[in-house]
């Protein structure tokens, strides 16, 4: 009989006793497999839903979007080959009421095909139709419509027309997931567009055509043809309904690439219950296993009992995590139903089950088999002293260390190979070896120090420290599996905590009180003598604004410059440019020079040195921009340090006077003034320009802190469920030692230590442990949050005292109950049968 067969029928012979001893290995695998086949399978389901409705999601099967619209010739050419066109019209504008309320819109003028696909439901139920009163229609989202107390049939303003309140929009079958949004919604038809006079010469409007082809077209390659034709512009941006949202998509990408780390390192924490549960589990079969090498059994055949029991439980706590986390995924989609940018179609999808399975038995393994290491090599009488005195040698053989670090690095290159970030997701598998590595560290220099403390004379407290070094002493595991769980839990409060103060709590003083847009060239001195006339105005600045989309980078387009992850969003969509020929107010040079004040040769730029890093490009590159149609070539002469966070007016290109200044533009201006006079400059600014849209700083900061509060709900909660899994494998490792505590208990009281004494001696073992483990947590956690703030978020970075202090507190009132637990089981342990025993 060769060792595996004699091991499979030894194995199977042991787990009819049941699995009792290895359910904190069950618990750990179930609770990591489950978090990261939820997120899996929930991702997919998403992406199930987006190619399903991708049309529904972006309006059509082909999108094009431009600064200008599409010309009537292309028009022709996609109706000619079978086509339906919609042609929408998007910008910001400001919404008045009767009663002088106003508040910015996010304005969508459509045609009568709209929409293409899906369906536009009102409240009241019907049609957009007519308005009352022989008013074109407006709806407006329903917090808009709140906040101007309008009912329907009301007077809404809209630049210098006037509508009729239809009613609120309930769903929008274009809309997307409105991530990006930072005002309410207001529809109108195209017939009513021309009486706002918001369409001028330079303004910040998006033209769209909307296509629905026929159902035998390939939409790729009738977008390829397009592309093709003489009139096809640069600018334009074509989207197929297979690439749905770009934003929703990357969103969702990011999102879910961070809830599987995070799931992760649930799995890491429960990893190391795993380490612990089938350490706990060897020692209590120490009897067994010495007996079986004591009558010959061959140390391969032990070692495979016992790994194909752990095999068999880890194939069951993975088999209860997919069905938890199948289950789970149910439950966040009705829970993220409003948050999701299409209902996800839930099924039956193996991908992300069977790598979240991978995960689990990869975890199972590099973590189970040092331990069952430590079975095979140590020979029967040091297991039969391992009882009494665990011993020093069990560190296994190179063969078996060397099958340990290969599973470790299977599961590494798993989670590089899977992530969509694979750089991000090689970093957050060095920084957790690094975090275990340190609160190895942490838990040595503790039990030496404790170890090295002068004798007190206080029994109590002596005993407490004695147990911090002890043989067998859990001191490094109890650290471990608490420290992980709150170092996350940390590092996510510190971010979230730094985010709010910047944005909401902290509002610089050089922020301006209003940004207004779309203000035309003949209206800007008009403009600067009303805003510096306004009580309590004490700043106005303006500049000239044109869009421009980058089309390439030193001749290479746009979609193939390789640009770096954070620096790669300047490359979509329309980017802000301006001209100066001074230096703007503020500019920080880091390289080159600024173009003479006369200068009037070929367009220069100068640009920002972040971007520039990230594109690889520098003075003397050449960044050709399409402005109005119409392709510019700019040549980079000096770079400038951009900071974002005063809320000024920045613009990552600022070119040359000249060919620009002569292009149809508008002007953005920021106004500085009294908070308490923020009605009246806000209301006889837009009242004397009506097609001017006024900004409120602190309404778009409040906006975005509202979006950060649900998204730091998400992350706290993927937090709490690694400090879950953390407090399964405190709890573990105190149950693992109670046997031990029983005894000692037994014997104190014995000889003459009251109850109180043995009391105080754990909950100050517990205590050390809470308070070692909550200062190393917290920085830990610091450096994360510091590192994810400047090199991921690429913003400034706070101390926050607060937040550390609590997760301190959090950790110490953790271990100190779980001592307290143990300590009050073990004192009501009877001393008659223990001693009878031994």
């Amino acid at each position: 009989m060769n060792n595996l067969t004699m091991g499979w029928r030894l194995a199977r012979r042991e787990l009819r006793g049941g699995v009792r001893g290895l359910r904190i290995v069950l618990a750990c695998l179930a609770l990591g497999v489950a978090s990261i086949a939820a997120v899996g399978t929930l991702r997919s389901a998403t992406d199930a839903g987006l190619r399903a409705e991708g049309a529904r999601i972006v309006g059509g099967d082909l999108v094009i979007a431009a600064g200008v619209p599409v010309p009537q010739t292309a028009l022709d050419w996609m109706a000619a080959r079978g086509a339906r066109l919609s042609s929408i019209v998007s910008m910001r504008s400001m919404a008045i009421a009767p009663n002088g309320e106003r508040t910015m819109v996010d304005l969508k003028v459509a045609d009568a095909a709209y929409p293409l696909y899906g369906s536009l439901t009102l409240d009241p139920p019907g049609p957009l139709g007519e308005g009352a009163n022989n008013l074109p229609p407006v709806a407006l989202d329903a917090l808009a419509a709140q906040r101007l107390g309008l009912s329907p049939g009301d007077t809404v303003r809209l630049g210098e027309a006037r509508f009729a309140y239809r009613g609120a929009v309930e769903s929008e079958p274009d809309k997307g997931s409105g991530l990006a949004a930072l005002a309410p919604r207001a529809l109108v038809p195209m017939s009513a567009l021309e009486a706002t006079r918001l369409v001028q010469p330079g303004s910040l409007v998006t033209y769209e055509t909307r296509v629905a082809l026929p159902p035998e077209a390939d939409p790729a390659a009738f977008a390829a043809e397009l592309r093709a034709q003489p009139f096809a512009d640069n600018g334009w941006r074509l989207r197929l309904a297979s690439q749905g949202q770009p934003g929703v998509n990357r969103f969702l990408d990011q999102a879910a690439s961070f809830l599987t780390l995070a799931g992760l390192t649930a799995l890491l924490v429960g990893g190391i219950g795993v380490a612990t549960g089938v350490r706990s589990w060897l020692d209590q079969r120490a009897r067994t296993i010495a007996t079986l090498r004591c009558i010959g059994a061959p140390a391969g055949a032990i070692f495979a009992t016992y790994l194909f029991q752990v095999l068999a439980l880890a194939l069951l706590g993975v088999v209860m995590g997919l069905i938890a986390g199948y289950g789970l995924t149910w439950a966040a989609a009705w829970a993220l139903a409003d948050a999701l940018p299409v209902p996800p179609r839930l099924g039956f999808y193996p991908l992300p089950l069977a790598l979240a399975a991978l995960y689990g038995l990869l975890t199972a393994l590099a973590f189970a088999l040092w331990p069952l290491g430590r079975a095979r090599d140590i020979p029967g009488a040091a297991l039969f002293r391992d009882t009494i005195q665990p011993s020093a040698a069990g560190r296994p053989r190179l063969g078996l260390i060397l099958a340990n670090a290969a599973a470790v690095a299977a599961l590494i290159a798993l989670v590089v190979a899977s992530a969509e970030r694979p750089v991000f997701a090689l970093s957050f598998c060095g920084a957790a070896l690094g975090t275990l590595a340190l609160f190895r560290v942490a838990a040595a220099g503790l039990q030496a120090v404790a170890r090295r403390l002068p004798s007190r004379r206080r029994p109590w407290l002596r005993l407490g420290l004695a147990n911090l070094h002890r043989p067998g002493a859990p001191t490094a595991l109890m650290l471990v599996s608490l420290g992980i769980g709150l170092t996350t839990l940390a590092a996510i409060a510190l971010i979230q905590g730094n985010i709010r103060q910047q944005i909401t709590e902290s509002l610089p003083d050089t922020a301006p009180s209003f940004f207004f847009i779309d203000i035309q060239s003949d209206q800007a001195a008009e403009f600067d003598r009303l805003a510096r006339g306004l009580p309590g105005v004490t700043e106005v600045r303006r500049v000239p604004s044109l869009r421009a989309r980058i089309v390439a980078v030193n001749g290479v387009p746009a979609e193939q410059v390789q640009a770096t992850e954070d620096t790669r969003w300047a490359l979509r969509g329309d980017r802000g440019l301006t001209y100066a020929a001074t230096p703007p107010e503020g500019t920080r040079l880091t390289a080159g020079q600024w173009w003479p004040v006369d200068y009037e040769g070929d367009p220069l730029v100068s640009f920002d040195a972040n971007l520039a890093q990230g594109w690889g490009i520098g003075i003397g590159s050449t960044i050709t921009v399409n402005v109005l149609g119409r392709d510019i070539d700019l040549r980079v002469t000096s770079l400038r340090d951009i900071s974002w966070r005063g809320l000024g007016i920045n613009f990552t290109m600022v070119a040359s006077p000249g060919l620009l200044a002569a292009a149809p533009h508008t002007n953005i201006a920021t106004v500085r003034n009294d908070p308490r006079q923020d009605g009246t400059v806000l209301r006889a600014i837009t009242d004397t320009f009506p097609n001017v849209t006024g900004i409120r700083v602190r309404d778009a900061l409040d906006a975005f802190a509202a979006l950060l509060g649900r998204v730091g709900t998400a992350l706290s909660s993927t937090a709490a469920v690694t400090l879950l899994s953390g407090l399964l494998v405190l709890a573990g490792a105190v149950a693992a030692g109670q046997r031990r505590r029983i005894r000692d208990a037994v014997v104190l009281k014995t000889v003459g230590a009251t109850r109180a004494q043995i009391r105080r001696a754990w909950l100050v073992e517990f205590g050390l442990l809470g308070l070692v483990a909550g200062l190393v947590a917290a920085a830990a956690g610091t450096a994360a949050s510091w590192g994810v703030a400047r090199f991921v978020m690429r913003t400034d970075w706070a101390f926050l005292p607060g937040t550390l202090a609590a997760t301190i507190l959090i950790c110490v009132a953790i271990t100190l109950a779980m001592g307290y637990a143990g300590t009050a089981l073990a004192l009501r342990a009877k001393a008659a049968p223990l001693l009878r025993n031994e």
